[in-house]
């Protein structure tokens, strides 16, 4: 390689002019090969070197990069799982949400259906007060004393209170001085006339005197022991024949004998006497059915009301002292209610009663009717 080196320089030499200058190149031409050949070898260990200290920077790099890329999939994960629970509750809040407007929805909806439904029933009212007429409250007062005579007929059965009633409906009526109602006055004069008809009876006055007998019942005197009369026996006479001596002997011999032992024969019942609990219950039974007579005067039953007044007679005949005057007044009084009659019949029905309920139901529907158009 330096004879080469050496050959060229040599051609170089022979080509070029001789000059100072150029006999010093050649003086200094194989120095200079030296050194060119030791910085060769010496940039070829720096390339080396720098080549592994390239290699080993892009390893630290490749290494330090996945490092950071495995730190930040593991962040990444973590924001996606913290991401999805966030998504979970927002979905939850608004599910809640939603179920809470809902609710609110369906107690306003409420709300503003009772307001509507108070609010028609306030217009109702004061439709019905701004277009009824002044007179329409005695129609409805006639109505109402109507339906109370008809109580007093078929609850207390006094025909006497429910006619006096029928009237002051009347009157009321004939108050309006309206021509349209007097079918219903007619209506009205026959239900008075059937009641007028109904058999006065005196339900007051007997229930006084019930009362009165019932106070009494334990002043009444109980009867004593009865015994029935013995029946008469005859009793052999003696006579005085001498040949009827055996007759006359057996005479005496029984008339002497009965004189010790004494039989009589009596036929009939024998009341005894009563012991105090007995005619304590006597008393409270003879009351009970004087009691259930009252009821039956204010019932109109006929048939239960004959039947205790029966029933105390029998017990006042059987029980007490037919010879004092107190039971003998008592036993009379029975006899004397007994004879009067309480049952009497009462009109079925008041025919005047639903033609004033129709009228007055047609007069509010006539008088709303204007206001419920409106609102349609």
């Amino acid at each position: 390689m330096t004879d080469n080196k050496n050959t060229d320089t040599k051609q170089r030499q022979a080509n070029t002019p001789s000059s100072p200058k150029a006999h010093a190149t050649d003086a200094s031409a194989p120095e200079k090969a030296s050194k060119t050949s030791s910085g060769g070898r010496g940039g070829i260990l720096l390339g080396a070197i720098a080549i592994a200290l390239a290699l080993g920077s892009s390893g630290w790099v490749f290494y330090h990069g996945h490092q950071q890329a495995t730190v930040l999939q593991n962040t990444v994960a973590a924001q996606q799982s913290h991401i999805s629970r966030l998504e979970q509750d927002l979905n939850q809040q608004q599910q809640a949400a939603e179920k809470a407007r809902e609710q609110l929805k369906d107690t306003t909806q409420t709300r503003l259906n009772q307001q509507d439904s108070s609010l028609a029933s306030l217009q109702k009212a004061v439709a019905e007060v701004k277009g009824r007429r002044p007179n329409d409250w005695l129609l409805a007062e006639a109505d109402y004393l109507i339906r109370m005579a008809g109580r007093k007929i078929w609850l207390e059965h006094d025909a006497q209170s429910a006619t006096a009633l029928m009237e002051a409906a009347d009157h009321r009526i004939a108050q309006l001085n309206d021509p349209s109602l007097m079918p219903i006055r007619q209506a009205m004069a026959d239900d008075i006339t059937a009641l007028k008809a109904v058999k006065r009876v005196d339900r007051d006055g007997i229930v006084l005197r019930l009362t009165s007998m019932q106070q009494r019942v334990e002043n009444l005197p109980l009867a004593s022991a009865v015994i029935p009369e013995a029946e008469e026996v005859e009793k052999p006479v003696v006579s005085e024949s001498v040949n009827d001596w055996k007759h006359n002997l057996t005479t005496s011999v029984t008339d002497f004998v009965d004189n010790f032992i004494t039989y009589r024969k009596r036929d009939g019942n024998v009341v005894p006497l009563l012991s105090p609990t007995q005619s304590y219950y006597l008393q409270e039974n003879l009351k009970n059915k004087l009691d259930q007579a009252m009821r039956a005067v204010y019932q109109g039953n006929d048939a239960l009301y004959h039947e205790a007044l029966g029933m105390a007679k029998d017990w006042a005949l059987r029980f007490y002292n037919q010879d004092a005057n107190a039971t003998r007044r008592f036993v009379e009084q029975l006899d004397d209610l007994n004879q009067q009659t309480i049952g009497v019949d009462m009109p079925q029905k008041l025919k005047s009663q639903s033609l004033v309920s129709d009228e007055i139901d047609t007069r509010l529907r006539r008088d709303i009717a204007p206001l419920t158009g409106g609102q349609s």
